[in-house]
């Protein structure tokens, strides 16, 4: 999804906010137990406001435009056709807007936003850092998703900035080249989020977790059209997410 269509289905959500507020509620909202991850202590059941999805045209009918900041224009016909160069003043101005709905309509600290963007899987008790790696790359290998490249960072923490205190966190990438081609087709600056990436790593109490990022195309649907997603590129990509996915439970669970 590209920045412009985000901040407006981000302002179309703040509008259509507004307008469920000044809505009178005839009963409360139906909840739906939210399953607990199987490798965590049990805790108390929680609940949560089943989630409503009302499709809504981009853009909405009636929001205002980007000031200064030019509208989407016609899809290329070419397949890998480059888009215009976006100057840095025009970023800027998209996210000066974007910053008041994430920071005051939806009080969001930068952590907190990130937590919405990840996937994240704590690895069984009792598993090793090792352990959790040797079943990632036996299932990815099950799965026939390619193994690209790894960053060993918390190698250079200690060597590089002599912190010995710092957990292990390693970032693995992965490749499935027909989704990265179709991906790539319609966007080649997508190219800036491949390959895909799978990270290890203990957190401050020296669990282990498994994350990625959180791309689940759930998010976008009922819009796959406006964004110009074809459905080769949305089959693929949910399979992939679905491997990746799978690889990273695997992991948490020590599977071999």
């Amino acid at each position: 999804m590209s920045i412009s269509k985000f901040l407006v289905l981000l302002s179309s959500l703040v509008f259509l906010t507004q307008a469920v507020a000044e809505t009178p509620v005839s009963a409360p909202p139906q909840t739906v137990p939210v399953p607990a991850n199987p490798w965590l202590p049990p805790s108390s059941a929680q609940v949560y406001p089943a989630p409503a999805f009302i499709p809504l045209p981009l853009p909405l009918p009636g929001s205002p435009t980007l000031p200064g900041i030019p509208q989407a224009g016609p899809q290329p016909s070419k397949p890998y056709t480059m888009r215009r160069a976006i100057s840095q003043q025009e970023k800027i101005q998209m996210m000066q807007m974007a910053l008041p709905i994430m920071t005051t309509v939806m009080r969001m600290s930068m952590a907190d936003s990130m937590n919405y963007f990840a996937r994240k899987y704590k690895a069984k008790p009792g598993l090793k850092f090792e352990d959790v790696k040797e079943s990632l790359f036996l299932r990815a290998n099950q799965l026939n998703v390619k193994f690209v490249g790894e960053n060993l960072m918390w190698k250079d923490f200690h060597a590089v900035l002599n912190d010995k205190e710092s957990p292990r966190i390693e970032v693995y990438s992965w490749c499935d080249i027909a989704v990265a081609r179709e991906l790539l087709k319609i966007s080649p600056e997508f190219v800036v989020f491949l390959p895909c990436r799978i990270v290890i790593m203990e957190d401050a109490n020296k669990d282990i977790w498994l994350l990625m990022l959180d791309w689940s195309l759930d998010w976008v649907k009922g819009f796959e059209k406006q964004l110009g997603l074809t459905p080769e590129l949305v089959k693929g990509a949910i399979d992939l997410n679905q491997r990746m996915d799978e690889m990273m439970r695997a992991a948490a669970n020590g599977e071999l």
